[in-house]
């Protein structure tokens, strides 16, 4: 098994963080550092990161989380913010989240040690549809809608078009249902800005069709095996 799989599916860290591990001379194979990319780990080597001897493949665990506000998208915080690790403490398999969400961003949020799972649904090429909900500020015109449909630019990058509707139209204020594939920083809220409209609350509601449904902020729960298919078919 190549050396960066090995490191992922033993649930240390996603298989593009691995590559990093390596490349810094994080990684040990029966004591010697490894820094080729293509190392093949062969029944019996010893795999040893950042000092710490790793074990084969673990048990897979997926779990949907609704990340409330104030918690930021890691596992550990050198500002001492709160963290979605803390969400997930009392399960035994060290999750990570699958993507980010901003610190402002509440809901759904993909935990996991399957580190190939991760690698595979953060890949640009795998075009997989995250849908927010999102309070703006002010009135969402027609003209607005047609602009955030076709792409806007919002700062050095145009966006692809954004499936987006108005759920609500209050006199000062809107809520907007939007699905997008991109996953650059705090892209919807610049969406929104490029078009004359702040956002106010932002929630994500579901990640192609795994959907955060009546989830409690601040819990989780085990995907369904359905859901889960789901994922790697992806």
């Amino acid at each position: 098994m190549r050396l960066n799989k090995y490191i992922a599916s033993a649930g240390v860290c996603s298989r593009r963080k691995a590559d990093e591990l390596i490349a810094n001379g994080n990684v040990k194979v029966n004591g010697a550092v490894v820094r080729e990319m293509g190392f093949d780990v062969a029944p019996g080597d010893k795999v040893w990161v950042n000092g710490k001897l790793i074990e084969g493949e673990k048990d897979k665990v997926y779990v949907a989380v609704n990340k409330p506000l104030g918690y930021i998208t890691s596992m550990e915080d050198d500002k001492g913010r709160a963290t979605v690790a803390e969400l997930v403490s009392d399960i035994p398999e060290r999750l990570f989240p699958v993507g980010r969400l901003d610190y402002n961003t509440t809901g759904l949020l993909i935990m996991t040690n399957d580190g190939q799972l991760t690698y595979s649904l953060t890949h640009p090429k795998h075009e997989v549809d995250k849908t927010y909900v999102a309070t703006v500020a002010g009135v969402v015109s027609d003209r607005r809608l047609s602009q955030l449909r076709k792409g806007v630019d919002i700062g050095g990058f145009v966006t692809s078009p954004a499936k987006v509707k108005v759920l609500k139209q209050n006199p000062r204020s809107a809520v907007v249902e939007i699905s997008i594939h991109e996953g650059k920083n705090r892209q919807v809220r610049k969406m929104f800005a490029a078009v004359g409209n702040k956002v106010q609350s932002l929630e994500r509601v579901a990640i192609g069709e795994i959907r955060l449904g009546r989830l409690k902020p601040g819990h989780y729960r085990k995907l369904t095996r359905q859901e889960i298919n789901y994922l790697k078919e992806l």
